[in-house]
């Protein structure tokens, strides 16, 4: 791949991860209900959860800007964690394993960007 192609590529996966996080972290902060289920589901109680729900949101947003602006390895492994725990979590809560798998791409994108991020500091 040309530098030029590896930039588009860099850029795709950039905007492709700000819009995953902010329009999770929107939803969050708008207060979407079913949320809160999730995190009943590893101990909290619903009175915890909903707070929780919008700080987390606002995280989400926080990391979305940071990706598209400023990408760095420690925000996407954060990125990583963060996507895949709460696309595991859905299944324990009772929905279909499924709704695990069609997230995928939620931890993937980030992981791949990771890994060429990774591969061009090395290069150097």
């Amino acid at each position: 791949m040309t530098k030029i192609q590896i930039k588009k590529l860099e850029w795709l996966f950039r905007i492709t991860i700000a819009l995953t996080f902010l329009g999770h972290g929107m939803f969050a902060i708008l207060g979407l209900q079913s949320w809160h289920r999730y995190l009943e589901v590893v101990g909290f109680s619903l009175s915890q959860a909903t707070p929780m729900v919008v700080g987390i949101g606002y995280l989400d947003v926080i990391v979305a800007i940071i990706v598209l602006l400023r990408p760095n390895k420690y925000i996407l492994l954060w990125a990583i964690i963060w996507a895949f725990a709460t696309a595991l979590v859905r299944p324990f809560a009772g929905e279909s394993i499924w709704a695990f798998v069609e997230r995928g791409a939620n931890w993937a994108v980030p992981l791949a960007f990771l890994m060429i991020l990774n591969h061009k500091t090395t290069k150097k």
